[in-house]
C-alpha cells in the first residue's frame, strides 16, 4: 500500500524562501520512493491547514523552517489532529527554539556556554551592554537569521532602530573559533556541518 506523505512547506517566518525548496526537495526524493506526496505551503490560516490535511495523510514532513514551523507551534497542531509527523516534539522544539531557555538548560546539564544575558531594545540604546566584541542574536529565530557579531568600529544594531527580530535580543561574549553543526537521530551522529557567515 502506498503511504501519503503531506508536506508542508513555505510558512511566514524570515526563513519562508529556505523553507521552499527545502520542501520541493522533499516532495521529489519521496516522490521518486514511490510516496504519495501532497505539497501545502502553509499560510497563516489554521482552516486551512485542516483542509489541506484532509483527508488525513499517512504522514506529515515538516519542511518549515524557523518559527511557527521548529518552535512547536505545527507540532502542537499536528498532535492535536493525531497525526505522525517528523521533526523533533512539542517540547523539545519549543525549548530548542527560544535561546535563552535552551542556553539555561545546557547550561543546567554541565555544557559550557558563553556568557550573555537578554537585553531589552531600550537598556541597549542606552549603553552597550558588554565589552566588543559581541554576538546579538534574535530571541526566537532560526538558523542564524538575525545574529550579528558587533566588533570594534561597528555599529550596534538598535543604532537605526532596523531591528525586525522584536524588543528583545541575546547579547553573548564572542568566542571566535569555527562553527559546527551536527544532525543527530536518536544516537546516532548523521554528520557534520560548518557554518560560514
Amino acid at each position: 500500500m502506498t503511504k501519503s506523505v503531506a508536506v508542508l512547506m513555505g510558512g511566514w517566518s524570515s526563513e519562508r524562501e529556505v523553507s521552499l525548496s527545502s520542501g520541493a526537495n522533499v516532495a521529489r526524493a519521496l516522490g521518486a520512493r514511490s510516496y504519495e506526496v501532497q505539497l501545502h505551503d502553509v499560510k497563516r490560516d489554521l482552516g486551512g491547514l485542516l483542509a489541506a490535511l484532509s483527508p488525513r495523510p499517512d504522514v506529515v514532513f515538516n519542511a518549515l523552517h524557523g518559527r511557527y514551523g521548529e518552535d512547536g507551534c505545527i507540532q502542537g497542531v499536528l498532535e492535536v489532529l493525531g497525526i505522525p509527523y517528523t521533526h523533533s516534539g512539542v517540547m523539545a522544539s519549543a525549548l530548542a527554539m527560544n535561546k535563552p531557555m535552551a542556553k539555561k538548560l545546557f547550561r543546567n546539564a554541565g555544557l559550557p556556554c558563553a556568557e550573555g544575558r537578554v537585553v531589552h531594545r531600550d537598556e541597549f540604546l542606552k549603553a552597550e551592554p558588554m565589552a566588543r566584541p559581541y554576538v546579538v542574536k534574535p530571541i526566537n529565530e532560526g538558523s542564524s537569521v538575525g545574529v550579528t557579531i558587533v566588533r570594534t568600529g561597528d555599529n550596534p544594531p538598535f543604532a537605526a532602530n532596523h531591528w525586525p527580530f522584536g524588543d528583545e535580543v541575546l547579547v553573548e561574549r564572542y568566542v571566535p573559533g569555527r562553527e559546527i553543526t551536527v544532525a543527530v537521530m536518536g544516537d546516532r551522529a548523521l554528520g557534520a556541518t560548518e557554518i560560514r557567515m
